[in-house]
């Protein structure tokens, strides 16, 4: 197989794992209507390097959220009786979305105030 012909295997089931969890969690939808925002007054405020930042950090809050879905996934097909491991890793998981979020949320404070 091709380097193109594993380049378009990658972005459909790239793209599939994106369908599939728009379809399946309410907060990666809410995540990307936060970015529709975020991402539409970065554009009409912003230019250059701060617009830049805040789109990237952006992809990066829905990369985190489509990362604890798997993350999520997998713990459940492993096991879905009570685990205090399986509650460690999904609350590690949420960790890392939300901490992505405020390193968005920081990032508009300091472009906002400076």
């Amino acid at each position: 197989m091709g380097f193109f012909e594993r380049l378009k295997w990658r972005c459909i089931w790239s793209w599939s794992g994106v369908r599939d969890t728009w379809a399946s969690e309410p907060s990666f939808r809410s995540w990307v209507w936060a970015n529709v925002v975020s991402g539409g007054l970065a554009v009409w405020l912003l230019s250059g390097a701060e617009l830049a930042l805040i789109l990237a950090l952006g992809v990066l809050v829905l990369a985190a959220e489509l990362i604890n879905t798997a993350v999520e996934r997998a713990v459940d097909l492993i096991s879905l009786e009570q685990s205090e491991l399986a509650r460690m890793a999904k609350d590690a998981g949420s960790a890392g979305v939300a901490v992505t979020a405020v390193a968005a949320g920081v990032a508009w404070g300091v472009v906002l105030m400076g």
